[in-house]
């Protein structure tokens, strides 16, 4: 389902580590911290400064059984929740989303289109670039994952655990720790966002503290953007992940919490307000 092994998230979670990837030269224009999380990687990982929290060495084959026992989800769900108030014991008001994963955009199909009920070939893309002998494998490795696990879409922990990932569960427990911790929470591309509709399945009003950056170039990236009532403040085709297009609303962010903060009103200039033409 992918043109890369799964050796390849355990070495870029390393390269975050050491400032090397897309996402950590991104940070650094934007004034940002990247702070790598092993949630799950399948062999052991080190680095400065990253936080390990190993639940599995890698989830199982979705094709086969359930990715993850429903202890494991809630696991990672909590430790999300948890990060995110350490994050804000720690200083930090503003949380990015964002994921390293090698296949993970077909586990996020595979929650998508169970809790949104849409066919898979609605749902699935090419990810980091399969040719289209890939894409009918990935569709068609989905549809088996569903047809086994008979995830049920009325308990999203249920779905999450048959047939997503340990990064996604992660990630669920941040979107619910930011309306928990009253921190708002980016959301990056359709990974992140797959976390966030199950986060929204899990506990709806949570959804208020969450804001979309971009909307991802895979084809699920509307759709479950209009599903989370969610509209993105930027449109560039982005396809990379790591919470790279999460990071390129930091600055739109920065400019809008300016102007909203220094910004003479109509009043201290003494001019009248502008009314809307009919």
């Amino acid at each position: 389902v992918t043109q890369s092994g799964q050796e390849v998230t355990a070495i870029v979670t390393e390269n975050f580590c050491s400032g090397q990837t897309s996402v950590c030269a991104m940070a650094r224009a934007a004034g940002a911290d990247v702070i790598p999380v092993d949630i799950g990687v399948a062999r052991d990982v080190s680095g400065k400064g990253l936080r390990i929290h190993k639940i599995a060495y890698g989830t199982q084959d979705i094709t086969k059984g359930p990715a993850m026992t429903r202890e494991q989800a809630a696991d990672a769900i909590l430790y999300g929740m948890q990060l995110v108030k350490d994050l804000k014991e720690e200083g930090y008001r503003l949380i990015a989303t964002g994921e390293m994963g090698i296949g993970n955009t077909t586990t996020s199909s595979a929650i998508l289109s169970v809790l949104l009920d849409r066919p898979v070939v609605e749902m699935t893309g090419r990810g980091a670039g399969l040719s289209s002998e890939g894409l009918k494998r990935k569709i068609s490795a989905i549809e088996t994952a569903i047809q086994i696990n008979q995830p049920d879409p009325q308990d999203a922990l249920d779905v999450l655990h048959k047939v997503g990932g340990l990064d996604i569960a992660g990630l669920v427990g941040v979107f619910l720790g930011g309306a928990r911790e009253n921190i708002p929470i980016v959301i990056d591309g359709v990974i992140s966002a797959a976390a966030a509709m199950t986060a929204k399945k899990l506990c709806p009003s949570a959804a208020d503290y969450w804001i979309a950056a971009h909307v991802s170039k895979e084809p699920a990236g509307k759709i479950v953007l209009d599903a989370l009532e969610k509209r993105p403040m930027l449109t560039c085709d982005m396809c990379l992940g790591e919470g790279t297009g999460a990071v390129a609303a930091f600055p739109i962010l920065d400019i809008a919490n300016a102007v909203y903060s220094e910004m003479s009103t109509f009043s201290d200039i003494e001019m009248e307000a502008y009314q809307p033409l009919v």
